[in-house]
């Protein structure tokens, strides 16, 4: 049965309804359910949407629904394919049954009540290309062979929503924790536990124009504060507001400019306190106001895990601000504490409702943001509970596996929001996870713990640019890594530098890893009697010896010369939706051999970018896209595009040419 109500294509099939509307005249909307109350949540989407006015043609067998660009049509068994009004072909389509009868695009396995294991699948062609679906460090470009799990983790995030090369985009808007499956020959998306369907399919005239409009679906990326633009200090953790102060100092006295330095974990009394130990930090609006004095913002790690004997915990207890289990006790978090050495149980707050995000605001607010502080590191936000036994573990909204993978979204909104109220401007914080739109809640997302080592490099580039084309325009490594490298090897000298050139070219610049001091061995982790005292070895770019000093300062004032620039791109990906860094076949999609390009890409629409990652290498083979004369930063020398050329790369620079007009 076909039916319109209002600008809504309605099938309906034994207990399936399935409503298709659009958005707007590049944006379709499909839903699907077999529950005969429909739920609307909005999940990733943007809550001033509307439908707009479609064209609406019922036959006997099948319907049609079109807008200005879209077609999109639904046979008599409610198979649905999609098509650009200007073409025959369609672009993305649900697989064909064998048996007609038999619903195999959509397919629905009861959990009892109104709760369901979901299935949704469409044909793909061998030669698609995928691009986006957040951070993994399979080190692919193109998605296309792969599964993905729709599961958040350390460094591993998944943000359900790709880019074509067929020039589509799709949004799986969906929490729940699941599979993507990327087949040669199809496409299916899992949902565990979930009670509807739910997808929104993209068309643009470019990428750019693709991109577009997911952010007018699901929130526009906020600009980044102009402190923000420069260069970042971190290292696993300075235990003291005087270790953290001389390291501040002394860039200062070395005329380096610094735009922001960390405060990480176990700054704080008690994990869900929110406030410094005033043991080590015994002034924090001093230590504030000295920072600003040299030009600096201090930033402060806050991770979503509660001390069984914080002082607000029982308070979070009674008021169901923190996650529960369904077999065990609550405590699901296994990390040390400042009150306890080794593995201790923790509580887990949950932001998922209006009240609780507004609860934990209003300590941060008291505690960080009365001294001046306002950027914060969201950390360990997936959230990172072990055992990782989602079916355990429940939020007000209900399972985790219903709703978890949308976790980090909720954290990045009661700071953005709470940060609003309160008159900070360009909200942006550091996080581990991420999800759709968390852009406009103002994620600033990094790799997560990786290796300290040339294919950890080498694989973060392409996971960078997926992010990009899942909609994070703000991303960033940990320059040099996490895990290791010891600060008088040879080898990780060079790869600081290496990273560090590539890091000047990222949305944010920050040096930060748990590096090995030259006196311990390899493999070698320091006994920690009291773990208040871990620190990691030095991290700072005078660190590493005086020739990689030299080399890290003069990228530091290159860093700092883009800084206009940086701005105006900032200010594109806001109003207009351009990622900071993209690959080339954004820009460059008619040069067939942009697609095949990895390991290069554009920072802004200015400059190309193509770092060494490879050890000892002093010249690595780039592509210049084709209708442009591209100029190389270093030499000024200019090229025809089209071709690859071998450019030398000496220790000190990267290729990196910027675009002239013919």
């Amino acid at each position: 049965m076909f039916i319109k109500k209002s600008n809504t294509l309605i099938f309906k099939f034994e207990q399936e309804e399935v409503l298709i509307s659009f958005i707007n005249d590049k944006t379709a909307h499909v839903q699907s359910s077999l529950n005969f109350e429909y739920n609307y949540e909005l999940f990733a989407l943007e809550d001033n949407l509307n439908t707009i006015d479609a064209k609406i043609e019922i036959e006997e067998h099948n319907a049609t629904i079109s807008s200005k660009n879209m077609k999109i049509y639904v046979d008599h068994t409610g198979r649905i394919s999609f098509f650009r009004n200007n073409e025959n072909s369609c672009f993305l389509e649900e697989v064909i049954s064998p048996r007609a009868y038999i619903h195999k695009g959509r397919m629905y396995k009861t959990l009892g009540g109104n709760e369901f294991a979901l299935e949704q699948t469409f044909i793909s062609s061998p030669d698609e290309k995928f691009y986006g679906l957040g951070q993994h460090h399979h080190g692919l470009l193109n998605n296309k062979g792969i599964t993905l799990d729709i599961e958040q983790r350390n460094s591993e995030i998944i943000i359900p929503f790709y880019v074509s090369s067929k020039q589509y985009g799709f949004l799986w808007n969906n929490p729940a924790l699941g599979r993507v499956e990327l087949s040669q020959h199809q496409t299916r998306w899992v949902a565990n536990r979930t009670k509807q369907l739910d997808y929104c399919v993209f068309i643009g005239d470019n990428y750019n124009d693709i991109m577009k409009q997911y952010y007018i679906a699901t929130g526009f990326p906020t600009e980044m504060p102009e402190y923000a633009m420069g260069f970042w200090q971190c290292k696993l953790r300075y235990r003291t507001q005087e270790e953290l102060m001389e390291v501040a100092r002394e860039y200062h006295k070395r005329g380096i400019p610094l735009d922001v330095i960390v405060s990480d974990y176990f700054h704080w009394s008690k994990m869900g306190e929110w406030k410094f130990n005033s043991e080590f930090w015994p002034d924090p609006k001093a230590m504030v106001d000295e920072l600003a004095q040299m030009g600096t913002e201090l930033m402060v790690s806050i991770w979503p895990s509660v001390n069984t004997s914080g002082e607000h915990t029982r308070d979070m207890l009674e008021k169901s601000y923190l996650l529960s289990t369904e077999r065990n006790h609550g405590a699901i978090l296994n990390f040390g504490d400042v009150d306890y050495v080794g593995p201790k149980a923790s509580y887990y707050y949950d932001p998922t409702t209006k009240d609780a995000r507004e609860y934990m605001w209003e300590i941060i607010k008291k505690n960080y943001l009365s001294y001046g502080i306002k950027i914060f590191w969201l950390d360990a936000c997936e959230p990172e509970f072990r055992p990782l036994d989602f079916d355990n573990v429940r939020c007000r909204l209900g399972s985790m596996v219903e709703y978890g993978a949308m976790y980090p979204k909720f954290i990045q909104q009661a700071f953005y929001e709470g940060m609003k109220r309160d008159g900070v401007e360009k909200p942006i914080n550091l996080c581990r996870s991420a999800w759709a739109g968390s852009q406009k809640y103002g994620a600033l997302v990094w790799s997560g713990d990786i290796d300290s080592t040339f294919k950890s490099l080498k694989e973060n580039i392409n996971a960078g640019l997926n992010m990009a084309m899942s909609g994070i325009t703000w991303w960033t490594t940990d320059i040099g890594g996490f895990h290791g490298g010891k600060i008088d090897d040879p080898e990780f000298r060079e790869l600081i530098i290496r990273w560090f050139q590539y890091g000047v070219f990222c949305p944010v610049c920050r040096l930060h890893g748990n590096r090995v001091h030259p006196s311990h061995g390899d493999g070698y982790i320091e006994p920690i009697s009291d773990p208040r005292n871990e620190t990691g070895s030095d991290n700072e770019i005078w660190s590493f010896g005086e020739e990689v000093y030299k080399i890290l300062k003069e990228q530091v004032n290159l860093r700092i010369s883009l800084k206009d620039y940086i701005k105006k791109c900032s200010e594109d990906s806001h109003k207009e939706g351009r990622p900071m860094m993209v690959p080339l076949f954004y820009d460059y999609s008619s040069d067939e051999n942009v697609y095949n390009v990895e390991h290069q890409f554009m920072f802004g629409s200015d400059y190309l970018v193509a770092p060494v990652v490879e050890y000892k290498a002093r010249s690595r083979k780039v592509y210049l896209p084709s209708g442009y004369k591209w100029e190389h930063m270093h030499s000024k020398k200019i090229y025809d595009g089209g071709i690859f050329i071998e450019i030398e790369a000496p220790l000190n620079e990267i290729p990196v040419f910027k675009i002239l007009e013919n």
